[in-house]
């Protein structure tokens, strides 16, 4: 392939440092005009929906015209400014499509897709909690560092501190600005790879819609999935001699390992195998240690990388007189149960798989991605067998590392299409068309399937948008102007436990009201659910130890003396605070804890636990509060 446009090594690092910059400082200043506009709710009305597509066909076409010019001439005969300019339109054009897409839908509202639903409250619970704490401290558990990976949210925390902002708001401007930042410095490092800046573009703003179509709402997933494909193409480079992309390798695998650790074992695994493949299928005479010298040095530098990250957890594991417990991996929902086929989509998502699945196939060209293609297929397959283990491998999760490889692959197929053998298809049945007619009316279909495809991202990320603007905020509105919530009385709450000495970043709570420690950073005596607690937490025997105390204040602690000596007589620090639902003259108060029930779907309930409320009538001990629905209880100081 021609590669008029290939960087030298310094282009490079210059290409992704001033991209990264450029990006991060274009979408900040892009989310601070959005925050600042009087836009109607998604929810409520259209005219968001039109001016996200509005922007996003108007970025498409600048690019498809900008890019053709390119194509057309010789880009060193291009005018100093038409060069800058295609230049700085190219390397931010999947940061706009980033902020057209989501930016634009969420301008109206602090709450980020999916409001607070489901796994938004751990995610919001983390990003809180490094927002006021700049170490490795657990998003729930008091004085034990994180085992969820930290990178991502400590990025948010600080960009939190910058701001002035809590944790749970910062939430919307850090995902989509760490969501452009990676989406723009996919072009240069396609660039680095493919040579060619047109194709570089394309391939990232494919990447970049794939993405956000499919994992938009999990911004650190999406970020780390969004660089698979482009790794898997460097990792082939780095097996055949490139130090090069070994250090990239690293890089790539080392930071995702900071924010999620699935996408990265997949990569590595692809890794390995593309190591031993090109081992393999070298000459004889050829075969040496270097690919596997190689492969080791990617694996000590993305490991010393992701130690900045673990290391204080993996330190706790390997001193405490404990073991972890994980659930983690005990969720298979129905996608996890069907292998992911997005080839026979009715899409240009669609459309694009079915071509690369064909290239794959009948091209060897692009055999390293054709390799992974099949390593992610064998991990889903494995995924459902680990079922008669106990456990699974998330298969389900692969379909976005599936969907960008296939898609990638199709991309690539259109690039390697040998134009002069479809104008002698044209000739042969007295059709007259050039090359140059042939790639323009290329482009002309590229660019109309990706404003088709453009266009459906706020359409497929509607339910979760919804929910960004149904769910009450930290502040107890709703975006859409309808009546809040409970979570309207969580300020009453904070407020009135800082009045009696309880302040956030000191208090332990034991509660059923996720939210409440979603949007202020409390300590909670025991996680969410299982499956995203800390398994040095002892999520079990922290269960166990509620329900005793839940039992025993009807029986041996109804005592308020003994009960509240209870409280302190564990090898945890007892609860500070207790947050029910209910009324403060109920004889008995009930709040609920998690139990994991896979291999059932869903797989997790949700047990009643019922306290005397005599336990807590002692004043001296406990001041007891009705706040709105709530039943707050604290410990006298």
């Amino acid at each position: 392939m021609n590669k008029p446009d290939q960087l030298t090594r310094p282009q490079i690092f210059t290409a992704l440092a001033c991209t990264g910059l450029g990006s991060f400082v274009v979408a900040l200043v892009a989310w601070i005009i959005l925050d600042r506009t009087n836009l109607p709710a998604f929810n409520t009305s259209m005219v968001t929906r039109a001016l996200a597509t509005a922007f996003a066909v108007g970025l498409l076409v600048l690019v498809a015209v900008l890019l053709w010019q390119w194509r057309k001439t010789d880009n060193r005969a291009q005018p100093q400014w038409h060069t800058a300019l295609t230049y700085l339109v190219s390397y931010l054009s999947p940061a706009g499509l980033t902020i057209a897409t989501l930016g634009i839908p969420l301008s109206a509202t602090r709450l980020w897709l999916d409001g607070l639903q489901v796994d938004q409250l751990f995610r919001t619970q983390f990003l809180t909690r490094t927002a006021t704490n700049l170490g490795h401290q657990d998003m729930n558990y008091l004085d034990m560092p994180t085992y969820y990976p930290l990178g991502w949210f400590w990025g948010g925390g600080r960009l939190a501190n910058l701001l002035d902002m809590p944790g749970w708001e910062v939430y919307q401007p850090w995902a989509l600005v760490s969501l452009a930042t990676a989406a723009a410095l996919l072009v240069p490092v396609w660039q680095a790879l493919t040579g060619s800046l047109p194709l570089a573009t394309t391939l990232a703003l494919a990447n970049t819609a794939v993405t956000l179509s499919m994992a938009a709402d999990e911004p650190y997933a999406a970020i780390v999935g969004m660089g698979m494909a482009p790794a898997v193409v460097m990792a082939a480079r780095a097996v055949r001699g490139s130090w090069l992309a070994v250090a990239g390798v690293a890089v790539y695998l080392g930071v995702s390992a900071t924010m999620y650790t699935l996408f990265v074992g997949v990569t590595a695994l692809i890794t390995i195998v593309l190591t031993i493949h090109y081992f393999w299928t070298s000459q004889p005479g050829r075969r040496n240690l270097g690919p596997f010298i190689r492969l080791a040095v990617m694996g000590m530098g993305s490991m010393a990388i992701a130690a900045i990250s673990w290391g204080p957890y993996l330190y706790l594991v390997a001193t405490a007189d404990y073991k972890p417990s994980s659930v983690a991996q005990h969720f298979l929902p129905s996608e996890g149960t069907q292998v992911p086929l997005p080839f026979f989509e009715f899409s240009a998502l669609g459309f694009f798989s079915l071509l690369g699945l064909l290239y794959l196939v009948l091209r060897s060209k692009r055999r390293p991605l054709l390799i992974a293609t099949i390593v992610l297929y064998g991990w889903v397959l494995a995924s459902m067998l680990m079922t008669l283990l106990g456990s699974t491998l998330l298969g389900f999760r692969i379909e976005l590392p599936i969907a960008l490889i296939l898609s990638t692959a199709g991309f690539f197929a259109f690039a390697d299409a040998d134009r002069t053998a479809v104008v002698r298809f044209f000739e042969s049945r007295k059709l007259t068309l050039s090359a140059r007619q042939l790639s323009g009316a290329f482009t002309v279909l590229l660019v109309a399937i990706s404003i088709g495809y453009a266009q459906q991202i706020s359409v497929t990320n509607e339910d979760e948008i919804d929910h960004a603007y149904t769910d009450t905020d930290g502040y107890g509105e709703r975006a859409d102007q309808f009546a809040p919530g409970s979570a309207k009385y969580f300020q009453k709450i904070v407020a009135t436990l800082g009045a009696a000495g309880h302040s956030p970043q000191q208090t332990v709570v034991l509660t059923d009201e996720n939210l409440l420690l979603s949007y202020y950073p409390f300590y909670g005596f025991n996680g969410f659910t299982s499956h995203y607690a800390n398994p040095m937490g002892q999520f079990t025997e922290r269960n166990d130890t509620i329900k005793h105390w839940a039992e025993a204040s009807f029986e041996e602690l109804s005592d308020p003396q003994d009960f509240a000596a209870a409280l302190e007589d564990e090898q945890w620090k007892g609860p500070d605070v207790f947050v029910f639902r209910g009324d403060k003259n109920d004889e008995e108060y009930k709040t609920h804890i998690a139990v994991d029930l896979y291999p059932n779907n869903p797989n997790v309930a949700y047990q009643g636990v019922f306290f005397n409320a005599e336990v807590f009538a002692d004043q001296s001990l406990w001041d007891v509060e009705q706040i709105g629905p709530y039943v707050v209880i604290n410990r006298t100081k």
